[in-house]
Protein backbone atom coordinates (compact mmCIF):
# COMPACT_ATOMS: atom_id res chain seq x y z
CA UNK A 1 0.00 0.00 0.00
CA UNK A 2 1.36 3.52 -0.88
CA UNK A 3 0.87 6.61 1.11
CA UNK A 4 0.20 9.62 -1.63
CA UNK A 5 1.89 13.02 -0.55
CA UNK A 6 1.47 16.24 -2.08
CA UNK A 7 5.08 18.32 -2.76
CA UNK A 8 4.76 21.88 -1.27
CA UNK A 9 6.62 24.71 -2.47
CA UNK A 10 6.83 27.78 -0.50
CA UNK A 11 8.04 30.86 -3.12
CA UNK A 12 10.24 32.74 -1.14
CA UNK A 13 12.63 36.15 -2.25
CA UNK A 14 15.28 34.67 -1.17
CA UNK A 15 14.90 31.16 -2.50
CA UNK A 16 12.48 28.41 -2.70
CA UNK A 17 11.53 25.76 -0.14
CA UNK A 18 10.32 22.32 -0.97
CA UNK A 19 8.44 20.34 1.60
CA UNK A 20 7.44 16.73 1.95
CA UNK A 21 5.33 15.54 4.45
CA UNK A 22 5.35 11.99 5.97
CA UNK A 23 1.94 10.90 6.47
CA UNK A 24 1.89 10.25 10.23
CA UNK A 25 1.00 5.91 9.51
CA UNK A 26 4.27 6.07 7.74
CA UNK A 27 6.45 8.11 9.90
CA UNK A 28 5.03 5.54 12.96
CA UNK A 29 5.92 2.81 11.45
CA UNK A 30 9.80 3.91 10.52
CA UNK A 31 10.13 5.29 14.61
CA UNK A 32 11.19 8.71 13.04
CA UNK A 33 12.30 10.52 16.02
CA UNK A 34 11.78 14.92 15.85
CA UNK A 35 15.08 15.91 15.45
CA UNK A 36 16.16 13.05 13.62
CA UNK A 37 18.70 13.67 10.55
CA UNK A 38 17.73 11.48 7.25
CA UNK A 39 19.89 12.03 4.05
CA UNK A 40 18.19 11.83 0.45
CA UNK A 41 20.23 9.78 -2.36
CA UNK A 42 18.96 10.43 -6.31
CA UNK A 43 19.11 7.17 -7.59
CA UNK A 44 17.12 7.49 -11.16
CA UNK A 45 14.55 10.70 -12.22
CA UNK A 46 12.15 8.77 -10.40
CA UNK A 47 13.23 6.86 -7.49
CA UNK A 48 15.76 8.43 -4.63
CA UNK A 49 16.11 6.53 -1.33
CA UNK A 50 16.09 8.08 2.47
CA UNK A 51 18.92 7.05 4.56
CA UNK A 52 19.12 7.79 8.70
CA UNK A 53 22.46 9.06 9.12
CA UNK A 54 21.88 8.34 13.01
CA UNK A 55 22.25 11.78 14.14
CA UNK A 56 20.22 14.31 16.22
CA UNK A 57 19.79 17.64 15.21
CA UNK A 58 19.97 19.73 18.47
CA UNK A 59 16.97 21.85 18.87
CA UNK A 60 17.54 25.03 20.10
CA UNK A 61 14.82 26.08 23.29
CA UNK A 62 13.69 29.40 22.52
CA UNK A 63 14.03 31.40 25.20
CA UNK A 64 10.24 32.90 26.44
CA UNK A 65 10.21 36.37 26.78
CA UNK A 66 6.92 37.06 27.78
CA UNK A 67 7.53 36.07 31.25
CA UNK A 68 10.79 38.14 31.67
CA UNK A 69 10.58 40.78 34.32
CA UNK A 70 10.55 44.25 32.43
CA UNK A 71 14.28 46.40 33.21
CA UNK A 72 14.26 50.26 32.39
Amino acid sequence: MGYPTTIQLIARTKGNQWYVNFPNALAKAMSFKKGEIVEWEVLARDRFTLTRTGQQNKLRHRRRTDQQPFRD
